[in-house]
């Protein structure tokens, strides 16, 4: 089974997928890590030498390659649900667990990531709160589309975010 995790930056797919991950004995992967890895430069790096749509086809090629992974949770990039192409790649995924937070609530966990400012681009030329709220409303639809399960991550712990994903998929083995 491969487990993987949808959302906006900052609703913390990493976090759980790593949490997860150890609960189930499993491999984690995060996409944009490794997509990172290969490309030798920094996500703000790509979409400033090469642009988002080269960005966008190492996305979409790096989920080709790993959706056959057996016994892994999966971290992937906030806009995975972008392209038609990946949300179709998505939808024969199962579980896709989409985890969602308030504007609010992402807004400071990136002003808290300091990793997350210095590496990733601003996708709008919005101030981010206003950036925040705008891709929310436009990528919902397709978060939407491709989830089997929506998690809220707010006012979480990342244990008790693990347990409500094992539980819900009854995967979850007594352990809190």
């Amino acid at each position: 089974m491969l487990i993987t995790l949808i959302g906006y930056r900052g609703t913390g797919k990493t976090s759980v997928a790593q949490a997860l991950a150890e609960r189930l004995g499993w491999a984690w992967l995060d996409a944009d890590v490794l997509l990172v890895e290969r490309a030798g430069k920094s996500i703000a790096e790509i979409f400033a030498t090469q642009g988002e749509a080269a960005f966008r086809d190492l996305e979409s090629s790096l989920l080709r390659e790993l959706m056959s992974r057996k016994n892994t949770v999966l971290a992937t990039g906030g806009g995975i649900v972008i392209r038609p192409e990946n949300r179709d790649l998505l939808k024969t995924l199962n579980p896709v667990i989409w985890l969602t937070a308030t504007p609010e609530t992402i807004q400071a966990r990136l002003e808290a990531d300091v990793k997350t400012t210095a590496n990733r681009p601003a996708l709008t030329s919005l101030p981010a709160a206003e950036e925040i709220r705008a891709l929310l409303e436009l990528r919902g639809p397709w978060y939407t589309e491709v989830a089997t399960l929506k998690v809220s991550t707010d006012d979480k712990s990342t244990d008790a975010i693990t347990h409500e994903i094992l539980t819900a998929l009854q995967l979850d083995r007594g352990t809190a």
